[in-house]
């Protein structure tokens, strides 16, 4: 049963999206009129490829101040962000720019709340929810998948725990007060990071759909962004400078970010942290690797929602009946990994050995994240090992 109380939806205040949208930052800056500062939030490869260069022109032209932090790593960690906070501290900067993919932004997040109040990262651990405000937030993407640009979560690694234990941190100190949409930014992106972050914006859409707590609101935004990843994923694998494209996937993730920031993530998204942390597989492969099997275990529960999701990428028919649809969902799916080289687990370098034995383990942090109790078909701890060894067999 899907729940459709009322529900508290947390948006940034301000959007700009769009061709050539990061030229109108400044503008959107005075409008909120207190920023002169800001600290950039980024990786090597942004400011390599002159990415940063061109923004920080951009703010100067403004007569706005920028500092640059671009020693972010792709799954973010507390020591990372407490850097970012020394700096920032250290230059007085009055604002926070998350320039890049998901990481960059999830740790300018982490450090425009941080150095405004604890700088435990336990303190923000879910189910608790942290809705005090900290410096402004502006998130700038440069690939469509996160979604990470809309919401209000911020996902870190404690490094003092045992595990390296991923947090979620959660709440409206986490919503960026500006997004930057420019589908230009993503042009560049190489073929396996583009397909993988369009993996994740269609899980993070069929999950919103299905999940315990979708919403009037978020299910118009979840099958959109499930159609406009369908729509583009191969026109962009076919040419990556295809412009109505790249716009479409981008559109698509800000679409789902907000569809899954205000409806949640289920099943999929739980098991594939434990998987990113303890083998480093990046975020949006590790979803891809498990997206199917993990639909096929879950479908019985929710045929109807599962076959509006494949009804709406255009996996099956309008006119085909729920149990129909929900067979092509499932073939769709896998057929999508195989289209796109998604690596099997083996392939991608995991030693089986270690694999086995990490996999209670892996299992009970998914448990212990909440996100597998808003799926469908709620899993046993004994459920997600053996769906985890099904994904390793599966392709």
């Amino acid at each position: 049963m899907i729940k459709r109380d009322n529900v508290r939806v947390c948006v940034p205040r301000y959007m700009q999206i769009g061709k050539g949208s990061l030229n109108q930052l400044p503008e959107i800056l005075s409008i909120i009129g207190s920023v002169k500062s800001l600290l950039i939030v980024t990786d090597k490869q942004m400011v390599k490829f002159g990415y940063v260069k061109k923004l920080q022109e951009i703010l100067s032209k403004a007569g706005l101040k920028s500092n640059v932090f671009d020693d972010t790593i792709p799954d973010p960690t507390d020591t990372v962000v407490l850097n970012g906070v020394d700096i920032l501290k250290k230059n007085k900067n009055d604002a926070v720019i998350g320039f890049g993919g998901g990481s960059p932004i999830d740790t300018a997040k982490a450090i425009a709340v941080l150095s405004q109040y604890s700088k435990n990262i336990q303190d923000y651990k879910p189910p608790s929810t942290f809705d005090k405000k900290g410096l402004p937030i502006i998130a700038i993407p440069t690939t469509a998948g996160t979604g990470s640009e809309v919401t209000h979560h911020s996902v870190i690694i404690d490094t003092k725990s045992n595990n390296f234990e991923k947090i979620s941190c959660r709440g409206e100190g986490f919503v960026p007060i500006v997004s930057i949409i420019d589908y230009e930014l993503t042009l560049s992106k190489p073929r396996r990071l583009t397909i993988d972050s369009a993996i994740d914006t269609l899980t993070h859409g069929i999950e919103a759909y299905v999940s315990k707590k979708a919403t009037l609101f978020s299910d118009r935004m979840a099958l959109d962004t499930i159609r406009l990843v369908q729509e583009n994923i191969y026109a962009v694998d076919k040419d990556p400078k295809n412009l109505k494209a790249r716009e479409g996937l981008m559109l698509a993730a800000t679409l789902g970010g907000l569809a899954f920031s205000n409806a949640s993530i289920c099943l999929v998204h739980g098991m594939s942290r434990p998987l990113g942390s303890n083998f480093k597989v990046p975020h949006g492969l590790s979803n891809a690797m498990l997206l199917p099997t993990i639909t096929e275990f879950s479908i019985d529960h929710a045929k109807d929602r599962y076959a509006d999701c494949s009804r709406a990428g255009n996996f099956a028919a309008l006119e085909d009946n729920d149990d129909i649809a929900c067979e092509k969902l499932i073939k769709g799916l896998y057929k999508i990994n195989n289209d796109f080289d998604v690596p099997s687990m083996k392939e991608f370098g995991i030693n089986e050995k270690n694999f086995e034995e990490e996999l209670e383990n892996m299992a009970t942090d998914a448990e212990v994240s909440g996100a597998p109790n808003l799926n469908p078909r709620v899993p046993s701890v004994n459920e997600m090992v053996d769906l985890y060894g099904k994904a390793w067999r599966a392709f």
